[in-house]
C-alpha cells in the first residue's frame, strides 16, 4: 500500500499532480485518493490517470471529414495497479462491481455490449492483433467523470486500459495515435457503439488537440490554452439520447446529400465556392434544412481555423466570440438543439438562461446535441458563484466546473 505522508514527501508525485490538475490542486486530497486506491494491491505498484474531454468547437464537422478542437479536462479516471503473472485482468472501479477477464477469452458478446468489461476485451483484443504484448493486472480505479456529462468517459476508460498495457508490457513505447485505435475498435465491436475517433484522439494526446478529419487517420495538432483564468462549466440540462439515433443520423444524412450532388462523398471534398455558385439548383432539389447543415459545415471549419489562430495569438476576445458563433450556428443552421417536435427543450432553454447571466462569457451546445449538455465560459473569480447559481436551477449533481488540462492518458510518477 502507498501511504498518504510518502506521497506527499515525494517530488515526483507533487510535480505529477501539478501538472494534471493545476499548480493550486489540494495536494492532501490527491494524495489520499491515490493512497486509498493502493488499498488491498501489493508489490510493485503504478499509477495511472485518463482524463475526460470537451469539444470546444467544430461541432458535427467529424463524419464529414472537418476540422475540430477539443481538449482534455481535469476530471480523470485515477488508478493504481498491480501487475501479476496469471493472465487474468481484475478490475475494481468504486461504485461498481469488481469484474475479471480471462486473456484468453476476447470473445464478442453482445450481451456485454456497453459494459466495461466489453470494452477491456476490445482493448486487449486491439493489442493482439497489432502484435503488442499484454498481460495481466489487478486495477483500482476512481472516476470522477459523470456519466452523461458528455465528456467521455468511455474513452477515458479505454484509453486508461490502453496506457497500463502501454506501461507494463510494452514499455511506453506505443504512439497516442495508435492508442486512440484500439480504443475505438473496442468501443465500436466490443461495446457496440459506432463511434468516431474525436473523443480517443483527444484523451490520447492531452491538452487542446486541432483535429483534421479529412485523412484516413486524423491528423493532430496542438493548440496552447492561452484562457488559463477562465473555468469551463458542464451543465447538464437533461433529455434523453437513448431516442435521438434518427436525430444524429439525420444530419450526417443532410450533409451527405449535398456532398453527392458534387459527386463527392463528404462535404470536405466540396469546395465551398461551388457549393454557392449552385445554391439555386441545389435549393430545388434539397430540403431547406439539409442546405443550411451544409452552410454550418463550412462555416464551423472556417471557425475551427480561426480558433486556433486566436488561441496561438492569445487573443480570448476573440476565441470567446467565436464560440458564441459556433453556438449560434448549431443552433440556426445545423439544428441540433432539441429534436423535432420537442415541447420541453432543455438545451435550447438552459442556452436561454445562461445567455442572461452576465457572469458568462460564452455559451454553446455541446457534443452531439438534442439533448444532453451545455458549455460555458465562465472567469474564475466568478465561477463558484456561477455554479451555485446554476445547482440552483438545474440541481447539485449537474453542474461540473473542469479545466483545460495539458496531458492525456498517462502514469504518474512517485
Amino acid at each position: 500500500m502507498l501511504e498518504k505522508n510518502s506521497l506527499l514527501k515525494s517530488s515526483d508525485f507533487i510535480k505529477s499532480i501539478n501538472n494534471l490538475y493545476g499548480k493550486t490542486c489540494d495536494t492532501d486530497k490527491l494524495a489520499e485518493r491515490y493512497s486509498n486506491l493502493s488499498k488491498g494491491l501489493n508489490g510493485k505498484l503504478y499509477l495511472f490517470s485518463s482524463p475526460g474531454r470537451a469539444e470546444l468547437i467544430g461541432n458535427h464537422t467529424d463524419h464529414n471529414h472537418g476540422l475540430v478542437l477539443a481538449t482534455s479536462i481535469d476530471m480523470d479516471n485515477a488508478a493504481c495497479v498491480e501487475k501479476t503473472d496469471d493472465n487474468f485482468v481484475y478490475i475494481c472501479s468504486q461504485g461498481f462491481e469488481p469484474f475479471t477477464v480471462d486473456i484468453n477469452k476476447l470473445e464478442i458478446d453482445k450481451k456485454k455490449y456497453g459494459t466495461s468489461e466489453a470494452l477491456l476485451k476490445g482493448v486487449l483484443k486491439g493489442f493482439i492483433d497489432r502484435k503488442y504484448k499484454v498481460g495481466g493486472f489487478k486495477a483500482n480505479i476512481d472516476s470522477n467523470i459523470f456519466k452523461g456529462a458528455g465528456v467521455s468517459s468511455s474513452a477515458a476508460f479505454e484509453l486508461l486500459l490502453c496506457e497500463i498495457l502501454n506501461v507494463l508490457y510494452n514499455d511506453g513505447q506505443i504512439d497516442y495515435i495508435t492508442k486512440a485505435i484500439i480504443s475505438r475498435y473496442a468501443e465500436n465491436v466490443y461495446f457496440g457503439k459506432p463511434s468516431g475517433l474525436m473523443d480517443q484522439l483527444t484523451i490520447s494526446r492531452g491538452g487542446v488537440s486541432f483535429m483534421n478529419f479529412k485523412h484516413r487517420i486524423p491528423k493532430s495538432k496542438s493548440a496552447p490554452w492561452t484562457l488559463d483564468n477562465v473555468s469551463l462549466i458542464i451543465i447538464n440540462c437533461g433529455g434523453d439520447h437513448c431516442n435521438l439515433t434518427d436525430e444524429y443520423a439525420s444530419i450526417r444524412e443532410d450533409m451527405n446529400n449535398i456532398s453527392h450532388y458534387f459527386g463527392k462523398k463528404v462535404l470536405a471534398d466540396v469546395k465551398e465556392e461551388d457549393f454557392y455558385n449552385n445554391i439555386t439548383d441545389i435549393k430545388t432539389k434539397f430540403t431547406g434544412r439539409a442546405i443550411l447543415r451544409a452552410m454550418h459545415f463550412f462555416d464551423e471549419n472556417k471557425r475551427v481555423k480561426d480558433a486556433v489562430k486566436a488561441l496561438n495569438k492569445g487573443s480570448e476576445k476573440k476565441f470567446l466570440k467565436l464560440i458564441c458563433e459556433s453556438g449560434y450556428s448549431s443552433y440556426m443552421l445545423l439544428q441540433n438543439c432539441f429534436p423535432t417536435g420537442d415541447k420541453e427543450q432543455p438545451v435550447t432553454l438552459a442556452l436561454g438562461i445562461v445567455s442572461h447571466n452576465e457572469k458568462t462569457l460564452a455559451y454553446r451546445v455541446h457534443g452531439g446535441g438534442f439533448a444532453g449538455t451545455i458549455l460555458c465560459f465562465v472567469n474564475d473569480a466568478d465561477s463558484n458563484d456561477y455554479v451555485a447559481d446554476m445547482k440552483k436551477i438545474f440541481g447539485n449533481e449537474n453542474v461540473f466546473k473542469v479545466k483545460s488540462r495539458d496531458y492525456g492518458a498517462i502514469e504518474l510518477k512517485y
